[in-house]
């Protein structure tokens, strides 16, 4: 039986207009990831995360949810539970993930933070006004929903000063950078992505990683924003070797997101096959996307090892953490 769209979009659409996230994650779990890194709050420049990194890890828990409901038929409990979520934010039960889980997917905010440190890039941080992008939003069409929360963005990013934005992923650069300007008259901030910036400047190098693999490139990177030789050039400086699949750049193969959050058994096939396309090249996968690592990551076999950019760049460029 398939996931009832209407109630899963509308309670995704309720929680974007009354708490401005699609999957409202709580303050800590939002900001927890910069414990220690002393990044000035605001400033002209700041590190944007968009919380994608930061709702992975319910968003792998809402997909996992979802596929048991889309194979036991109970999904007549749904129009319940959007409206429980009117009254009170359901996302901690239904979107509960694990502790070592959300460790692993701060610990990158954490390496792409000192990455971009360790390159003498000057950045602040909006820490509570670090608002979700919307992406989730946008992609499954929610459209009026959006627009309005990319006006509220606006507003807040305006009122912060900040004139230049640092992204970390794929959705949230396209979203700042390609869509928010058409829904948000005199939207002027300068949007670039991480892996662009630290492309342009010099990483100090603990070791050659020596190593072979495979990349996959995320088709929001690659056909709408053209990031496809910042990911490269940087690994090519850390001593990684690419074996190119058939299926890559502009020709890339989808990794099944954002459909988890509505066809969970469509989004693991579509991700299986890609898994599939990777390993003919290579058992070792790197993505540039927390949508990608997680979709991949949940398809792979035991033989078969996926890790972000933001992985190879740390062991190659950066001190192991105490």
């Amino acid at each position: 039986m398939p996931v009832p769209i209407q109630s899963t979009l509308g309670m995704l659409g309720d929680n974007l207009k009354k708490r401005h996230s699609a999957l409202p994650i709580g303050r800590k779990a939002a900001i927890g990831w910069t414990r220690g890194l002393d990044i000035p709050r605001g400033g002209e420049t700041v590190l944007y995360t968009g919380q994608m990194w930061q709702m992975v890890p319910a968003i792998n828990a809402m997909a996992g949810r979802l596929a048991k409901y889309e194979k036991s038929g109970s999904t007549r409990l749904f129009g319940f539970a959007r409206s429980m979520n009117k009254l009170v934010n359901l996302t901690p039960f239904l979107a509960r993930s694990t502790p070592a889980e959300r460790k692993a997917f701060d610990d990158r905010l954490r390496n792409i933070a000192r990455l971009l440190q360790a390159a003498g890039v000057k950045f602040g941080y909006l820490y509570e006004k670090d608002l979700y992008s919307g992406a989730l939003a946008y992609d499954e069409g929610l459209d009026e929903n959006f627009s309005a929360h990319a006006r509220y963005v606006y507003g807040v990013l305006k009122e912060a000063g900040v004139k230049r934005l640092i992204t970390v992923d794929p959705h949230t650069t396209n979203m700042l950078r390609s869509v928010y300007p058409k829904h948000v008259p005199g939207f002027d901030f300068e949007v670039r992505s991480y892996l662009e910036v630290l492309a342009e400047h010099t990483l100090p190098t603990r070791k050659s990683l020596d190593r072979s693999a495979t990349i996959h490139d995320s088709c929001v990177y690659a056909r709408y924003e053209g990031v496809l030789e910042p990911p490269r050039k940087l690994l090519a400086g850390s001593g990684v070797a690419l074996a190119e699949p058939e299926l890559s750049g502009k020709l890339t193969f989808c990794c099944g997101g954002p459909l988890e959050t509505l066809f969970p058994s469509k989004s693991h096939e579509i991700a299986t096959k890609r898994v599939e396309q990777l390993k003919a090249v290579s058992p070792k996968v790197i993505t540039a996307c927390p949508l990608c690592l997680a979709n991949l990551s949940r398809a792979a076999p035991a033989d078969v090892d996926v890790k972000d950019i933001s992985d190879y760049l740390a062991e190659a460029h950066l001190p192991a953490e105490a």
